[in-house]
């Protein structure tokens, strides 16, 4: 078992990272390509999500762990436990950004957090992302990451909700060159994504795993387009179960009320796999 000093790690709460960067529109034509979407002439904004296709990491290869991750330590705290996800967030829209926008993001380490689960010692991390534009504060993000120990052989699948099919649905057939094609676009060398023999010879799991993010932009888009002409106010999402890229998998959605929408990820086995909540501005 890995020994994890929690008042080392509880001292890295409060520091603080600075990034700036440019809404460019070369990463917005190759996402609307990787998700298979109609080129949209003149289109300025960013939908909502697809700021995460700007202030990529830059970790020099010399500096990447055995996962693909950077090795610990840097910005994020140095957790010792090998298995890293991204297990939610929640986001607030204020200003939309545009292509051509210099935009500045603050980060802040929000709080490190612990519990003991069915695995063992889990680590809980929450970064706040600040994204501004020249005209002022454009969103807020609280990023929440998981950290856990490795799985114990014979381990239990996660356990995960019945879904229904939904008011809304898009299928989806995860392959090894969309993962490829979305990592490559958000420069994550997260090997569980891309490298199969890495990830069920060495982390266990029976597929690739379909990215996280990919999967809340996919219900975002979803929402979006059934309240279209409508600006997003707010979206959160909670990853429950990982997908896999050997089968395909449902993203669907219905309208609550006038102003929000229900999303969630459906598995080949009817289970939901991921929540989410997106409300608009009337």
């Amino acid at each position: 078992m890995i020994a994890v000093n929690t008042d080392e790690l509880k001292a890295w709460i409060g520091r603080t990272e600075t990034l700036h960067d440019l809404v460019t529109p070369a990463p917005m034509r190759m996402l609307r390509a990787t998700l298979d979407l109609p080129v949209e002439a003149g289109c300025a904004e960013l939908p909502p999500l697809w700021h995460w296709l700007y202030f990529l990491p830059s970790a020099l290869q010399s500096e990447l762990g055995p996962a693909g991750h950077p090795k610990r330590g840097g910005f994020l705290p140095p957790v010792p436990l090998p298995r890293r996800m991204w297990a939610g967030g929640q986001l607030e829209f204020f200003e939309p950004l545009r292509v051509g926008d210099a935009i500045t993001r603050t980060s802040t380490l929000d709080d490190v957090s612990f519990k003991s689960g069915r695995s063992g010692e889990l680590c809980f991390v929450r970064v706040r992302h600040e994204v501004s534009s020249p005209r002022g504060l454009a969103l807020r993000e609280f990023h929440d990451i998981v950290y856990r120990p490795e799985a114990a052989p014979g381990a239990a699948a996660p356990a995960a909700d019945s879904a229904p099919e939904g008011d809304w649905r898009d299928q989806v057939t995860p392959d090894d060159v969309l993962l490829f094609r979305y990592s490559a676009l958000t420069f994550n060398g997260h090997r569980i994504h891309y490298d199969r023999r890495y990830v069920t010879g060495v982390e266990g799991y029976p597929g690739l795993i379909v990215h996280g993010p990919l999967l809340a932009t996919l219900l975002a888009g979803l929402g979006a387009r059934q309240f279209s002409g409508r600006r997003a106010a707010s979206f959160s999402f909670r990853a429950l179960k990982p997908v896999f890229d050997l089968h395909p998998f449902d993203v669907c959605g219905r309208r609550e009320g006038s102003d929000a929408a229900a999303l969630w990820i459906r598995d080949h086995e009817g289970h939901r796999t991921m929540s989410a909540r997106m409300e608009f501005h009337s």
